[in-house]
């Protein structure tokens, strides 16, 4: 009898304990009580969100919140992040999402809940000045290298390439730095140095080297907050589907890359 009792006590609390997260305080209740949706995105990183002439925060990934704002029937707040503190918002709760041109690794999955499927995807690459007369990435062994604070690609160009990392917090920091001869040239995501490359004020610059780490990029929500992890993850697929990434991308002056294309295919069964 009391063998039985501990069994039965024991299956009801693995029950609860499996029920715990869908009873908690749940994120899109919130957003639609606060009637806006505070999404993390970059304002520095163009095309995917830079600010335009205005001043306001624009590209590929703020539409793709204000779709999300707008499914949810709220008000969309911008807030502009970076690689070294963009996990750090969200965990926090100084943003609700984060779309923000960042990579799906391990690492950052125990940190913050990266929604599948992936949205995007990139390599790292380097913009180099022309006279650089960069052929491999051998040739960055000692030379100075600029990059962004707690992008994770600086690591690997320093200790396996031996470049001598530069590290500023933003792109138009680095970017300068780089006009002003500081470092030979800026490892980073290869989607920003093509798009970066379309400028006629970067005519001096190329991109020389073999991609590398070609790696898929993931939207995020607070660990926990399983419905909106649900609700997003259908989104994503939806975007797939209906070619919607591809059509930011012609929108905002980029050709088809090769993974939103992919992805098209598999989400809407075209062949």
């Amino acid at each position: 009898m009391v063998f039985r009792l501990i069994k039965t006590l024991a299956v009801a609390l693995v029950c609860f304990l499996m029920m715990a997260p869908l009873v908690q305080a749940d994120v899109v209740d919130d957003i639609k009580k606060r009637g806006k949706l505070v999404v993390g995105v970059k304002a520095d990183y163009k095309p995917y969100g830079f600010r335009d002439t205005s001043g306001n925060i624009v590209g590929i990934e703020p539409d793709l919140a204000q779709e999300v704002a707008d499914k949810l029937g709220v008000k969309l707040e911008l807030v502009p992040v970076v690689a070294s503190n963009r996990m750090e918002f969200l965990k926090q709760g100084k943003i609700d999402l984060m779309i923000a041109t960042m990579t799906d690794r391990a690492d950052r999955a125990k940190m913050v809940f990266i929604l599948q499927p992936n949205y995007y995807s990139s390599g790292t690459n380097v913009l180099a000045t022309k006279k650089a007369g960069l052929k491999d990435w051998e040739n960055l062994r000692g030379k100075p290298v600029c990059g962004i604070q707690g992008a994770f690609y600086n690591k690997r160009t320093a200790k396996e390439f031996g470049a001598k990392i530069v590290a500023f917090k933003g792109t138009a920091e680095v970017l300068n730095a780089l006009q002003q001869g500081r470092c030979i040239g800026f490892v980073y995501d290869d989607s920003f140095i093509i798009a970066k490359l379309q400028d006629p004020k970067w005519g001096d610059y190329e991109m020389p080297l073999p991609t590398m780490d070609d790696a898929p990029w993931g939207l995020a929500v607070k660990h926990g907050e399983y419905r909106f992890y649900g609700m997003m993850s259908e989104m994503i697929m939806k975007w797939h589907a209906s070619g919607r990434i591809i059509e930011l991308e012609k929108k905002y002056g980029i050709e088809p890359t090769p993974f939103a294309i992919k992805m098209h295919k598999k989400y809407s069964g075209k062949k």
